[in-house]
């Protein structure tokens, strides 16, 4: 199951996005999420971040956040922040454990 003890805040206090112009046709395409889903899920609480040392280079630190929608649409977004602004990387729905482990999350904040 999907601890979420790896809890940082990461995010600027006040924050814009940067798009790889291949990466929004992309994640529509195989993801089904729009640029403005993802957007929407770094405005909402809670958003659990963690560090992704795996897929990090030494330039860029890669994180993780699980959030929702404005809609209830719970997504995963792999992302790196360079100054004030992240770079979405990818997102996805959550997995079904990914999901259990963010609701129990949210019941526990």
């Amino acid at each position: 199951m999907l601890q979420y003890t790896n809890h940082i805040d990461i995010l600027p206090d006040s924050h814009s996005f940067e798009w790889d112009e291949g990466n929004i046709p992309k994640n529509l395409h195989k993801h089904d999420v729009t640029y403005k889903e993802a957007e929407e899920m770094f405005g909402n609480q809670p958003l659990v971040t963690i560090r992704d040392p795996s897929h990090s280079r030494p330039r860029d630190t890669r994180f993780g956040a699980y959030g929702k929608t404005d809609e209830g649409r719970k997504l995963f977004a792999a992302f790196i922040v360079r100054g004030n602004k992240v770079r979405v990387i990818l997102v996805r729905d959550m997995t079904q454990a990914e999901g259990d482990a963010y609701e129990e999350f949210e019941k526990d904040t």
